[in-house]
């Protein structure tokens, strides 16, 4: 796989095929965990809405999960979760 310089990467640093981080899930290094509950949630979006890693699942305008194959177990969502909901709790992974 040949390197590339910053120079070389392409406008808007979207990188397509072998570069696409889609090939390289990021989640197998985090120490915590989210877990989501469905019955507690109001699908207020704000967890998909600030996920650097785009992990919240949304399917049919609702949330259905989390995509643990790229969270990295940085806790925003649950800190975002409205505090009487919670619906996203961080637990050790």
């Amino acid at each position: 796989m040949k390197k590339y310089g910053w120079k070389e990467l392409p406008l808007g640093a979207i990188l397509k095929g072998e570069w696409s981080t889609e090939n390289f899930p990021t989640g197998d290094w985090r120490s915590e965990r989210p877990v989501w509950d469905e019955e507690k949630c109001t699908d207020c979006f704000l967890c998909w809405i600030y996920c650097p890693d785009s992990s919240i699942i949304i399917k049919d305008g609702k949330v259905t999960g989390i995509n643990y194959d790229y969270c990295k177990g940085c806790g925003i969502c649950a800190n975002v979760c409205p505090p009487k909901v919670k619906a996203i709790e961080m637990i050790p992974d």
